[in-house]
């Protein structure tokens, strides 16, 4: 049963072919034990029990919300916001770190934050990399010089080591460990 007495029957009748079935005996009558929202209020998770066999299972249900801001590429492109791509290059950049999958989810969420804190409609998506680069060098250094290093496109060697002393020097001076053992 959904919103107050109306079932997944009725909802299949308008149209809705997106059924809430039991992941284990794939009947659709269930009830909600439990709702929550998760990603800063844009994901929410619920609890159900299903009433044929009683096996509890979750479902997310995602707001419209992020899909109508927009992000301004370079070129002036403007394309959805995809929360997606940042866990993508989130995931590429901490490949091997000591980043769990939880922490990236973390980050990801602080750079949504940062993004709706500030726009509504149209976000940079140099706003985003900064950002992203921002939360990336609290939680891991290699992994934020490996991000650093693919988003900000460096022309030759001496911008990266630039970029590695700057993170080198910064652990030095709030205590944190040492990047390179030089």
């Amino acid at each position: 049963m959904l919103l107050g007495g109306v079932t997944n029957k009725f909802f299949y009748f308008l149209g809705w072919t997106s059924l809430v079935r039991c992941p284990f005996c794939k009947e659709d009558r269930d009830k909600v034990v439990d709702s929550r929202s998760s990603e800063a209020g844009r994901v929410i998770r619920r609890r159900r029990q299903c009433l044929a066999c009683g096996r509890r299972f979750t479902t997310y249900e995602k707001t419209g919300e992020s899909f109508k801001l927009c992000v301004v590429k370079k070129d002036d492109l403007r394309v959805p916001y995809d929360r997606d791509k940042v866990i993508g290059g989130l995931q590429k950049a901490c490949y091997k770190r000591p980043v769990s999958a939880e922490q990236i989810q973390q980050i990801a969420d602080k750079v949504e934050e940062d993004i709706f804190r500030s726009f509504d409609k149209e976000v940079s998506s140099a706003f985003i990399g900064e950002s992203v680069m921002r939360h990336l060098r609290a939680t891991d250094k290699v992994a934020y010089i490996r991000f650093a290093s693919v988003y900000r496109d460096f022309k030759d060697a001496d911008e990266l080591i630039d970029e590695v002393s700057q993170v080198i020097a910064e652990a030095e001076h709030t205590g944190q460990p040492k990047l390179f053992d030089v």
